[in-house]
């Protein structure tokens, strides 16, 4: 028979009841899964999205939503455009639909080429050609061919249109406005790279980042928020090929095909506002939920305070709270101290609801010990965010457990 494992978490006092160690310790006999209680999605700093709709339902303005989560900033203005490079486009090159008005620069010489109409040719496509060239081909609809139209000794792009449509690897189109620039990466393949007017980068990115059925207040926040974010990091790139991705990993961004009458007007009515600190664009962050309380980051603007908004009530936070279930192997893979015998949660912040978000969680199993801090569980597990505890049964609460102080 296996050694019964126990998982414990510590709230914030110095030392907790029994009944709250009959809540906080889950004992793992015949290593069955271990539920995981969380609040929040994201990593709480900034803006908290469906924390902005609470505060909008509650009748905020968007200057009183931005100053509660960038406090100490104040407004500014920014114009311009931003490169995103397309992380959908896995072709070699740049293929799109053809589409009367449609051009081609040459970045080499500047040259732009206005291509025959649309009724001739269906599609086209810049590819690699040679060190550092780019060849022009199109898909003749007579012929069904492609063909060579012209060479390039650098790189080009496609624009004049207002939209142009990319064909995607899965022959999927997906439509920009702007222009739709290929660039040189190592290997022999070609990235995209969208070049866009600000406003309208924003009407792609704000229903991809919030619900467009929100409150003008929480969609018009958002905006000055991915406006703000989109240009802090511009001032940064200006030696690379490109100023942001358009997934997660910076903000999300669809292009034309995301935009929204709502969002569109929540671009428009907050039109190139940004956020500063003493002078300068801020780092925006914002994430879906903080839980409950904000969280402290390395700027003067990131403060760490108790959140009403982001539960607050018909909001419709479904990341508020949450519970999951991960496997003994998850759990053992996590911390790799072998059959774990308990797990709990040595410090957390001090603020919002159970003591607040986690910071450090130890792990006691059969070849030690080892503590992690809470993001580093929260990845490792796949967690929505740090903010967890380990509930359990009042019946399978052991006799002798001891809670550490608060630290």
């Amino acid at each position: 028979m296996r050694k019964r494992a126990i998982a414990a978490v510590v709230l914030s006092s110095a030392v907790i009841s029994a009944t709250a160690q009959a809540r906080e310790i889950q004992p793992t006999a015949s290593a069955p899964d271990t539920t995981i209680v969380g609040r929040g999605f994201g990593h709480g700093r900034g803006l908290s999205q469906y924390g902005a709709q609470g505060a909008a339902l509650a009748g905020k303005s968007v200057k009183q939503i931005l100053d509660f989560y960038y406090p100490g900033t104040t407004a500014g203005k920014a114009t311009g455009s931003i490169r995103v490079r397309v992380s959908a486009d896995t072709t070699d090159g740049v293929r799109v639909g053809a589409v009367n008005k449609l051009a081609v620069r040459s970045f080499a010489t500047g040259k732009v080429y206005v291509l025959p109409k649309a009724s001739t040719r269906s599609q086209w496509s810049i590819d690699p050609n040679g060190e550092h060239g780019t060849k022009l081909s199109s898909y003749d609809t007579k012929t069904k061919k492609w063909t060579l139209y012209k060479t390039f000794t650098g790189m080009a792009q496609f624009e004049g249109a207002v939209v142009i449509g990319l064909v995607l690897p899965s022959g999927a189109v997906r439509r920009y406005r702007g222009a739709l620039r290929a660039i040189d990466v190592s290997g022999t393949h070609l990235d995209t790279v969208n070049v866009v007017p600000l406003e309208y980068y924003l009407s792609g990115v704000v229903p991809r980042e919030a619900v467009s059925s929100w409150k003008p207040a929480a969609l018009q926040a958002q905006a000055v928020a991915a406006r703000t974010y989109s240009v802090y990091h511009r001032d940064r790139a200006t030696r690379k090929a490109y100023d942001l991705c358009d997934t997660t990993s910076c903000q999300v961004y669809g292009g034309y095909d995301s935009e929204e009458t709502s969002t569109n007007n929540a671009v428009a009515a907050t039109a190139g506002q940004i956020r500063l600190y003493k002078g300068k664009p801020i780092i925006a962050e914002f994430s879906s939920s903080n839980g409950g309380a904000t969280v402290a980051g390395e700027v003067p603007y990131q403060l760490m305070k108790a959140d009403g908004w982001d539960g607050y009530p018909k909001n419709g936070n479904p990341n508020v709270t949450w519970s999951v279930r991960r496997s003994a192997a998850d759990m053992q893979a996590t911390f790799d101290v072998g059959s774990i015998r308990y797990v709990r949660v040595l410090k957390r912040t001090g603020v919002g609801p159970g003591g607040g978000r986690a910071l450090t969680i130890e792990a006691v199993g059969s070849k030690g010990k080892r503590v992690l801090t809470a993001d580093q569980v929260r990845s490792r597990l796949h967690l929505r965010s740090g903010w967890i505890s380990f509930p359990v049964k009042p019946l399978d609460m052991p006799t002798t457990a001891a809670e550490l102080p608060a630290r």
